[in-house]
């Protein structure tokens, strides 16, 4: 795979010097950076006296405060800070402050510039990239959003030394799913390596490019960058049941549950060699463990696969392997089938 990235992703050693360069280049009317208790305390210090004047607000991390309630009060510090067309939003962290900060700044006065300085592995693999922007309604995932590239996208690597485990471990879901859609070599890689012994720049260079590629052959989710969405359609359904229970699941846990259930239907259809399936397998599941519910569970969590947003007339379409390396697209699965999935992953 040989893949260029767009002007308006940065891979950088300086982010300070980038982002300094790019603001005072653009003359924006005014600054406004956005952050999480997390990324106020571990990752603004690094640019806060290097930023012209701005002003900085906080919100609450998790996916739980990914809503429109804390859109409303994003909006609300946006109005009192008086930010006209002209200004821009610096968002400050993962893949949900990105989604939830870049929705604002995109509706913001029908839409201002912003900045992503992607903060965690799952936002510099794959939340930053694309210009998907959303929040989740009523438990299901990213139900209300829009399409709008950022201005500008930083990825620094240094800010991995700030996550917890469990953060790392999610982001790399994402990096796994982009190998095994595209790329046998890479996953071979992967496969390899413990998650501490990754190579994070290399990994991370590889989904962006890939990322970056699909996402400029179809920006709006028409055809191609539905092969993006691999793993997400059972573990978006298996993630919205247990939040809505109020459930602790990563979002990295819950798709890497998805990519073993996907394919094991791949399986069944004759797309995926068994052997490859077993590798992938052990993999994820060295790597995360299983995702604990109950087998009488499965029927409530497979009808949510329904609201699936690459549905079409009522009819669940999935993403799967045809090989490792390969995927196919709108592959059409029922709910029986998504039952059964979960079932033998929760049977493993």
């Amino acid at each position: 795979m040989n893949h260029t990235l767009p002007d308006n992703i940065l891979l950088t050693t300086a982010p300070q010097t980038e982002l300094t360069a790019f603001i005072h280049k653009k003359k924006y009317s005014k600054i406004f950076v956005l952050t999480d208790e997390n990324t106020h305390r571990h990752c603004y210090p690094l640019l806060q006296h290097t930023l012209p004047p701005h002003t900085c607000t906080t919100i609450p991390s998790g996916e739980e405060n990914k809503n429109l309630a804390t859109c409303a009060a994003i909006w609300q510090a946006m109005t009192d800070h008086a930010l006209d067309r002209h200004a821009v939003v610096i968002i400050l962290g993962g893949g949900v402050l990105g989604d939830m900060g870049g929705f604002c700044a995109a509706t913001y006065k029908r839409g201002i510039d912003f900045i992503l300085v992607a903060t965690t592995l799952l936002a510099q693999a794959d939340a930053s990239i694309g210009g998907k922007l959303a929040v989740d309604f009523n438990h299901f995932k990213n139900h209300i959003g829009v399409f709008q590239l950022p201005a500008l996208t930083l990825l620094y690597s240094g800010f991995f030394k700030t996550l917890p485990f469990n953060e790392l471990r999610s982001g790399f879901a994402e990096v796994i799913k982009h190998a095994l859609i595209s790329d046998k070599a890479m996953w071979r890689k992967i496969s390899e390596h413990t998650l501490e012994t990754q190579a994070w720049d290399e990994l991370v260079l590889h989904s962006v490019q890939y990322k970056s590629y699909v996402v400029t052959e179809d920006p709006k989710e028409k055809g191609l960058r539905k092969i993006l969405n691999a793993g997400h359609t059972i573990g978006h359904a298996l993630e919205s049941y247990l939040l809505s229970a109020n459930r602790k699941v990563m979002h990295g846990e819950a798709i890497a549950a998805g990519l073993i259930a996907e394919s094991k239907i791949a399986v069944d259809r004759g797309l995926l060699d068994p052997k490859d399936f077993k590798s992938i397998q052990t993999y994820l599941l060295a790597t995360y463990g299983k995702i604990n519910f109950a087998l009488s569970e499965t029927a409530a969590i497979a009808v949510l696969a329904l609201q699936d947003k690459k549905n079409k007339d009522n009819k669940i379409l999935c993403v799967l392997l045809d090989g490792i390396g390969s995927a196919r697209l709108d592959c059409e699965i029922s709910v029986n089938d998504v039952a059964g999935a979960l079932h033998y992953y929760q049977s493993i």
